[in-house]
C-alpha cells in the first residue's frame, strides 16, 4: 500500500553529526511498510497533556491499576499458551489416530503387492556364473523380455493422496528388504528425457551424485555387495499425467537388462486400469506382465477415519451438526480427497481452542487423565464464570448454586459419546446393505433437534408406502431397506449388533431376544425350501416365511427404534458440550473459502481498530492527514455511488491533507527569517501540490490493484466506477 509521507520535512537545527545520522536514518524510510504518520504539533500535544493531567486519578489508585492490568494480561498471556500446548496434545493423538488408520486401509493391498514380488522374484531364479559376467544379456526367450508390472488403481481425482499412499508403500517395501526407488510424472517430462529418469534411478540406487544416464551402472552396481539377493522395485505414482514416449522407452530399456536387473514396476493408475494402454506404445504395452491391485476408495477411507477420531476413544474433540455439513459439502464438492478434509479438522480444532477459554480441559479428555478442580488452578474464578454463562448451561437452568457438581457434569460428559457412538454404529453396519457413508449418518445424528424422529417414526415408515416429509433421510433409509433384507443379511447384521452393545446391556439384552425369531425365520425358510435371498416380489402373501419375515422385521424396527429415542443424545443437547465441541461454522468457512476483498475493505474502513494510535483511535471515523492515503481515499469514496468523479474526489482527498486552519495561518505568517523558523518548528509545512497529485494517483492505483474500483474509460475519463461494495 502507498505511504502517507510526512506533511512537511524537518527543519534544519543546530544538532551534533550523530543526531544528524539518526535522523537520516529515520528519514530513509522504505515504501510499502509505512502504515501511519503521529500526528505532530507542539500546541496539541500540550493540550492533551494538561486535560491528562486534570482527569487522571491519583498514584495510588493508578498503581493499583497497572498491577492488576500486569496481572490480568500475565493470565491470560499463561492460559493462552497452554491453550496452545493442549492444543498440539490434542492434534498429535487425532493425527496419529489418521495415520494409523490410513496404514491399516492399505496393510492387505501392500501385504499383496510384497507377496506378488516375492513369488515373482522366486520364479525367475538366481543367474548362472557366465550370465552375471556377461556385459551385455542376450535373450534366448520372448518371455525374459517381460517387467512384473503392478498396476494399482487409486480411485482418486487428485494426487495429494496417492503421494502419501506410495510414499507409505515404498517404506513398506523397504522394510520387507526391497530396492525402492520412486519416481513421479515429472521425471517424465519430454524436456528431460529417458536419461532424466535413468539419472534419477542412479541417485536413489547407486549414489546421489551421478550424473551419467548408463543403465549398465544400475547392472554393475546389482551384481555387487550382495545386492542381487532383493528385488528391485520401481514405483510411479502417477502414471496417466506421464510423457507417454518417455514411459515406453524406459520400460523397453529395463526389459532389455531384466535379466541382469530383475526390476518389479509399480505404477499407480486413478480411472482405470486399462489406463497405460492410452499412453504406452504398443511395443512396451507387450513387454508387461500386468497384476491388478486396487486400493480402497477415498470414501472408505473416509468412513474409517470418521470412526476411530469421532466415534471412538481418541482426543475428546468434536464438531456440531453445523459444522459437520459444512466439512462434508466440502469434501464432496471440493477435491474429495481425505488430505483436504484432515486439513479442515485441524482448522477447526485450532480455532476450537483459540476462542473457547476452556478447551483446556480437553487434554484430561485426551489422556484420560482426572478431570480438573479448583484446587489445579485451571478452574479460577474468571473461568468459572466463564463456565456457568455457556448457552448450554444457561439453557438447561444450571447456576453457581451447584457450582460442586461441575466436576461431575464434566464426568458426564466425558463418558457420554460412548452410548451414542454405539447406536450410531448399529446404524451404519444396517446401512451398509443400501450403501450408505458414515459420513453421512454421521451427519444426521449429530442433529440437536432430531428432526428424524419428528418427521416420522420407524414403525410407520416400515407400513407405510406413501412418501412422508423427511424422506431425504438417511436413517429413513436405513429403516425402509428392512423390509428387503434376507434371512441371512438379517443374521449377519444380529451378530453385528451383537458385538457392538456388548457394553450396553440393555440395548445388548434386546438384540438377544431377536435370536428366537431369527431362527424361526430360517426354520420357515428351510420348509419352504425357498433360498436365502433379497424379497422384492412375494408370490404368496399368506406364506409362513412372509409372516415370520414380517414379524421379525418389525422387531428389528423396534429395536432401532429404541435406540434412536433412548441412547441418541448428540454432544449438542449436553451441559457445557462447549469444552469439546467447536460450533462456529462461519469462523471456519471464512478460513477455508476466504474472503480477501472483503477483508480489505473492512481493513481500510476499520484500520484505528488495528493500529491502536493515539491520534486515530480517539478521533474514531474523523479523517486526520496522518492517516494512510488509501484508507483516506476508499472511506471518501463510500460517499459516493458506483460512479465517483475524479475531481470531486481528488479535491476532497487535498481537503484532509491541507485542512482550513492550515491555510489560515499560512496567510497570518509574517515576513522575518527568524519568525519563519520558529513556525516552521511549531507547524511542519503542508504538502505541495504535486506531492498531493502523486500520493493520490499512488492510492488510486492501489485501490484498482486490490479489485475495489475500475479505472476511467476512454468514453468517460473523468470518472472511476466502484466495482466493491462493504457490507
Amino acid at each position: 500500500m502507498a505511504p502517507s509521507t510526512t506533511v512537511a520535512d524537518p527543519p534544519p537545527s543546530p544538532t551534533t553529526d550523530s543526531f544528524n545520522s539518526s535522523a537520516a536514518a529515520e528519514n530513509d524510510i522504505r515504501p510499502f511498510f509505512v502504515l501511519h504518520n503521529a500526528s505532530s504539533g507542539s500546541k496539541s500535544t500540550a493540550t492533551v497533556k494538561s486535560k491528562r493531567r486534570i482527569d487522571s486519578p491519583s498514584p495510588k489508585i493508578a498503581k493499583k491499576s497497572e498491577v492488576e492490568s500486569a496481572e490480568e494480561e500475565e493470565d491470560g498471556q499463561f492460559f493462552s499458551t497452554l491453550r496452545l500446548k493442549v492444543f498440539e496434545t490434542v492434534w498429535s493423538k487425532i493425527d496419529k489416530t489418521i495415520q494409523d488408520v490410513r496404514r491399516d486401509s492399505h496393510s492387505k493391498v501392500f501385504s499383496g503387492i510384497h507377496d506378488w514380488i516375492c513369488e515373482s522374484f522366486e520364479s525367475i531364479g538366481p543367474l548362472s556364473l557366465s550370465e552375471a559376467v556377461r556385459s551385455y544379456p542376450v535373450l534366448s526367450q520372448p518371455s525374459s523380455k517381460q517387467l512384473f508390472t503392478a498396476l494399482v488403481l487409486t480411485r482418486n481425482l487428485e494426487m495429494v493422496d496417492d503421494l502419501l499412499t506410495f510414499e507409505d508403500l515404498g517404506l513398506h517395501l523397504k522394510s520387507q528388504g526391497c530396492h525402492v526407488a520412486k519416481l513421479s510424472s515429472m521425471d517424465f517430462s519430454a524436456k528431460n528425457g529417458v536419461g532424466g529418469c535413468l539419472r534419477g534411478l542412479l541417485r536413489q540406487f547407486v549414489m546421489p551424485t551421478v550424473d551419467v544416464a548408463d543403465v549398465t551402472i544400475l547392472a554393475s552396481w546389482y551384481r555387487e555387495d550382495g545386492n542381487h539377493k532383493n528385488p528391485v522395485v520401481i514405483i510411479v505414482d502417477d502414471t496417466e499425467k506421464c510423457s507417454g514416449s518417455v514411459l515406453s522407452e524406459l520400460i523397453l530399456i529395463l526389459s532389455e537388462w531384466a535379466v541382469k536387473v530383475p526390476v518389479f514396476l509399480i505404477m499407480g493408475v486413478s480411472t482405470a486400469h486399462d489406463a497405460p494402454r492410452k499412453i504406452l506404445s504398443a511395443n512396451a504395452l507387450q513387454r508387461l506382465c500386468a497384476t491388478k491391485f486396487t486400493l480402497s476408495s477415498p470414501a472408505e477411507r473416509m468412513d474409517a477415519v470418521l470412526e476411530a477420531v469421532f466415534l471412538k476413544p481418541c482426543s475428546g474433540f468434536t464438531v456440531s451438526h453445523k459444522v459437520a455439513l459444512f466439512m462434508r459439502s466440502y469434501f464432496l464438492c471440493q477435491d474429495g480427497t481425505l488430505t483436504s478434509f484432515v486439513r479442515n479438522l485441524k482448522i477447526a480444532c485450532l480455532q476450537h481452542f483459540s476462542l473457547e477459554p476452556l478447551s483446556i480441559m480437553l487434554e484430561h479428555f485426551c489422556q484420560g487423565n482426572q478431570l480438573p478442580g479448583e484446587g489445579t488452578g485451571l478452574l479460577t474464578e474468571a473461568t468459572m464464570k466463564h463456565a456457568f454463562d455457556l448457552p448450554s448451561v444457561t439453557r438447561n437452568k444450571i447456576t453457581r448454586s451447584t457450582c460442586e457438581m461441575l466436576p461431575q457434569f464434566l464426568l458426564d460428559l466425558q463418558r457420554m459419546p460412548n452410548p451414542w457412538s454405539i447406536v450410531v454404529l448399529c446404524i451404519y453396519e444396517a446401512g451398509k446393505f443400501d450403501k450408505l457413508r458414515l459420513l453421512d449418518i454421521f451427519c444426521e445424528t449429530l442433529d440437536p433437534e432430531a428432526r428424524y424422529l419428528k418427521y416420522f417414526s420407524p414403525s410407520a415408515i416400515l407400513n407405510s408406502q406413501s412418501n412422508v416429509s423427511g424422506r431425504n433421510s438417511v436413517i429413513r433409509r436405513v429403516l425402509r431397506k428392512l423390509r428387503d433384507l434376507s434371512p441371512a443379511q438379517l443374521s449377519s447384521l444380529l451378530k453385528s449388533w451383537e458385538s457392538l452393545t456388548a457394553e450396553l446391556s440393555e440395548i445388548n439384552e434386546k438384540v438377544m431376544e431377536l435370536h428366537p425369531f431369527m431362527r424361526n425365520v430360517e426354520a420357515a425358510g428351510q420348509r419352504q425350501g425357498i433360498p436365502s435371498s433379497p424379497k422384492k416380489h412375494a408370490s404368496r402373501s399368506n406364506s409362513k416365511l412372509e409372516k415370520e419375515l414380517k414379524a421379525m422385521t418389525d422387531k428389528v424396527s423396534a429395536v432401532i427404534e429404541f435406540m434412536l429415542r433412548e441412547y441418541m443424545k448428540p454432544v449438542e443437547t449436553v451441559p457445557f458440550h462447549e469444552i469439546l465441541c467447536f460450533k462456529n461454522v462461519d469462523k471456519l468457512q471464512s478460513a477455508l473459502l476466504g474472503d480477501p476483498r472483503g477483508r480489505i475493505q473492512s481493513d481500510l474502513l476499520e484500520f484505528h481498530n488495528i493500529l491502536h494510535c493515539m491520534c486515530c483511535s480517539q478521533r474514531g471515523t474523523t479523517l486526520l492527514p496522518s492517516m494512510h492515503d488509501t484508507s483516506i481515499l476508499y472511506t471518501l469514496a463510500q460517499e459516493h455511488a458506483d460512479v465517483i468523479n475524479l475531481h470531486d474526489w481528488y479535491q476532497a482527498f487535498k481537503t484532509i491533507l491541507i485542512p482550513r486552519n492550515s491555510k489560515a495561518k499560512l496567510k497570518s505568517k509574517t515576513t522575518s527569517k527568524s519568525k519563519k523558523r520558529k513556525d516552521r518548528c511549531e507547524e511542519p509545512e503542508p504538502p505541495s501540490e504535486a506531492s498531493i497529485q502523486a500520493r493520490f494517483c499512488r492510492a488510486v492505483m492501489e485501490l484498482q490493484i486490490a479489485g475495489l474500483i475500475r479505472m476511467p474509460s476512454k468514453r468517460r475519463p473523468d470518472f472511476v466506477q466502484r466495482v466493491a461494495f462493504s457490507s
